[in-house]
């Protein structure tokens, strides 16, 4: 059964999706290659500075990304408001290069919301939706229900969905059953997969070869060993302040060169860990200050880095060589 309309703002949206579109019907998209995931600026007030994300963004730019993922956990959505999520995604798209692809994060906890926002990001031009887990109910999320979840979003989608799964911070592990099945939906064409475990990466793509489906690492510090298994790229924090150089590790796996790609992996390890495990959004933001962005302050409740944490984070970066 298709949604009702729902009015956001000015914007009208309904379940034919953008410009009147049905729901897609297998629309493959080649997502192979590297992402940053935009964060989003704030004001010292809090409030969106669209200003310096469009600054931000002509920047990016200039990097040979193969596009853009806008509103995953490094854009900070569970903070915004969904009519602020949507702006966000409207102004990247009018910004950025047009033969970058825009992965917009649509994951909402129910499964009705996911298919409205996942509309919504395709009316306002995202390219494909990139939906995280539901978790809230984490006891309940059980294979069974996340199949069920991500089939009906898909079934309902104008554009492709890519799975999402980050455990650090919803506490859930897609199972590797519920995302062999679902790879075989016509609709869903990958998944960023960012647990850190190799071995269950490697398991996924597997089991899923015979399938028109793709594996993106979901951070800089396993990048090579995901290129070594068969991943086909990368959505990094990290690519933020140092994407010239995860660009450069991507294109040394490609051609095979693994000694140079093992050495530039290797300092890239420390800063990764520092912008997401260690002091996450926080921390990217400072780096990006520091390397000619706008990082800026989060949105509260995530406070700034301490003059202690900041000297660590700092560290990370010129003890491998990149301050």
């Amino acid at each position: 059964m298709l949604l009702a309309p729902r009015v956001w703002g000015s914007v009208r949206l309904g379940a034919r999706g953008l410009a009147g579109r049905a729901p897609a019907e297998g629309r493959k998209v080649d997502i192979a290659g590297i992402y940053p995931p935009v964060t989003t600026p704030f004001t010292a007030t809090a409030e969106v500075d669209y200003g310096k994300l469009e600054q931000n963004l002509r920047k990016l730019g200039t990097v040979p990304f193969r596009g853009f993922v806008v509103q995953g956990s490094n854009g900070e959505f569970p903070f915004l408001t969904s009519i602020e999520r949507l702006e966000v995604v409207s102004r990247i798209r009018q910004a950025m290069p047009k033969d970058k692809l825009l992965l917009a994060g649509s994951g909402c906890e129910s499964t009705q919301a996911t298919v409205e926002m996942t509309l919504s990001m395709a009316q306002v031009g995202a390219d494909a939706a990139l939906v995280v887990t539901p978790c809230y109910y984490r006891g309940r999320m059980t294979s069974a229900a996340l199949i069920h979840h991500y089939t009906k979003v898909a079934d309902l989608s104008p554009i492709p969905i890519v799975l999402y799964n980050v455990p650090a911070n919803t506490g859930l592990d897609l199972p590797v059953d519920a995302v062999v099945t679902l790879s075989q939906h016509p609709n869903i064409v990958g998944i960023k997969e960012s647990g850190g475990d190799v071995t269950r990466m490697g398991l996924i793509i597997h089991k899923t070869k015979k399938q028109d489906f793709q594996v993106l690492a979901g951070s800089a510090g396993f990048l090579l060993a995901s290129y070594a298994i068969g991943a086909v790229g990368g959505i990094c924090a990290l690519a933020n302040v140092l994407g010239a150089q995860v660009c450069q590790l991507e294109r040394l796996c490609l051609t095979g060169q693994w000694e140079d790609a093992q050495v530039l992996q290797h300092r890239l390890i420390e800063p990764n860990t520092a912008v997401t495990r260690r002091f996450g959004i926080p921390g990217l933001k400072k780096t990006m200050d520091w390397f000619g962005y706008y990082g800026g302050p989060c949105r509260a409740p995530l406070r700034d880095l301490s003059p202690d944490e900041e000297e660590k984070l700092r560290l990370d970066f010129t003890s491998n060589g990149w301050l």
